[in-house]
């Protein structure tokens, strides 16, 4: 058996989405969705989260990019065992999206590396079974 053994570039990404009724039209095709991130670096360096690169789909397969520097306006430093947490949203014109990217990182050491933001979906209540 192996045992899993962090390295010391490890950053774990989970998401939770949110449908957002309140700011929602769905008769002129706007549906808003919250999206609450969790990076937790599992590395044994602190970790800056410099920028991020988003690819925003829809449910008619069209794309859209987006990238900036940081998230919500920081570009937080996590130390080893450490997380930080932050909401933002997008606008979508479907029912149904998905949303993937990366965020850009640089450890203690200097070096630079990518942080994969695993792929999730979007979706107005009830409109996946």
């Amino acid at each position: 058996m192996t045992k899993y053994m962090p390295s010391e570039y490890d950053v774990d990404v989970k998401v939770d989405t949110q449908y957002v009724a309140e700011q929602s039209d769905p008769e002129r095709d706007r549906y808003v969705f919250a999206y609450h991130i969790t990076i937790t670096n599992q590395g044994s360096q602190s970790a800056q989260l410099l920028d991020r690169h988003w690819l925003i789909t829809n449910g008619n397969g069209e794309s859209q990019e987006v990238s900036g520097s940081g998230v919500v306006g920081n570009q937080p430093i996590i130390d080893p065992g450490q997380q930080h947490s932050y909401t933002s949203g997008t606008v979508l014109g479907t029912r149904v999206g998905s949303m993937s990217g990366r965020y850009g990182m640089k450890a203690a050491d200097g070096h630079e590396f990518n942080a994969t933001i695993p792929p999730f979906t979007l979706a107005y209540p009830h409109a996946l079974n």
